[in-house]
């Protein structure tokens, strides 16, 4: 298999406000989202990362898509380093979050050809690009409508294309069917698994376990900023469902570290 992504050795923590030490229910002021966080993937794969809400996920995400720092260690994406060469890295992934919005004055038909100006692409291809993935995802006939008037699925699917308008090698993202109804999740996870079939390198974060099990070739659990595990799918959960080795393993680590799970 070709290694796409290879990542060593993060590390990453956040100062904490008073009210988020309150939150969190701790005194320290300083909290380990990544504690030498290490692990590879391939293309023509899908890579899922699992963990509860806090162990590191969304921060290692935000690392390999350059938008943060580690505070240690480094990640390559197609042999580019997110730290030393963060604009190549930047050419090569496609990177997908809730947390980031777009601005709903505009259509998709302007943001579609705006990212894709500053991605340098040329207007032909571009046009046919926008036409084909425009198509699939449904959103020729509301092209020229406000993101503000569209609804949250549509909102989704434009996000989706925009992220990808210069076709990336990498897509990264973190829960990409949050929210969605049942007709939206499947075109996501169907678009996932055609990128895939094209020898994309697919890294996915969720908490959906059915869609684990559905799209992912590989996983990674991630509890309290350390990979607790990393392997194939059926090497990960065993005889088990993903859901229940999954809880399984975060019981193993509560009772480690002396709490209840």
């Amino acid at each position: 298999m070709q290694e796409v992504l290879n990542v060593q050795g993060l590390k990453k923590t956040f100062t904490l406000s008073a009210k988020q030490r309150k939150i969190e229910r701790t005194d320290s002021r300083v909290k380990v989202a990544l504690d030498d966080l290490s692990f590879k993937a391939y293309a023509g794969e899908v890579y899922g990362l699992l963990g509860p809400n806090g162990a590191g996920k969304t921060t290692c995400l935000r690392i390999l898509s350059t938008l943060i720092r580690p505070d240690e260690g480094d990640a390559f994406v197609g042999g580019a380093s997110v730290v030393k060469e963060p604009d190549k890295v930047r050419r090569e992934i496609g990177f997908l979050t809730s947390e980031l919005k777009l601005e709903e004055f505009f259509t998709p038909n302007y943001m579609f050809d705006y990212f894709s100006e500053l991605h340098g692409i040329e207007e032909s291809v571009r046009d046919a690009r926008k036409k084909d993935l425009f198509a699939k995802f449904g959103i020729d006939r509301f092209a020229e409508v406000k993101i503000a008037d569209l609804s949250t699925g549509m909102k989704q699917k434009v996000s989706i294309v925009i992220a990808i308008v210069h076709d990336p090698a990498v897509i990264i993202f973190d829960e990409p069917t949050n929210g969605l109804d049942v007709i939206t999740a499947k075109t996501v996870t169907d678009f996932l698994l055609e990128q895939k079939s094209l020898g994309k390198c697919v890294i996915v974060s969720t908490h959906i376990f059915s869609l684990v099990e559905k799209i992912c070739d590989r996983v990674g659990v991630i509890i309290d900023g350390k990979l607790y595990a990393d392997g194939a799918l059926d090497e990960v959960r065993g005889a088990m469902s993903m859901e229940d080795r999954f809880f399984e393993m975060y019981s193993e680590s509560r009772r480690a570290k002396g709490e209840t799970a």
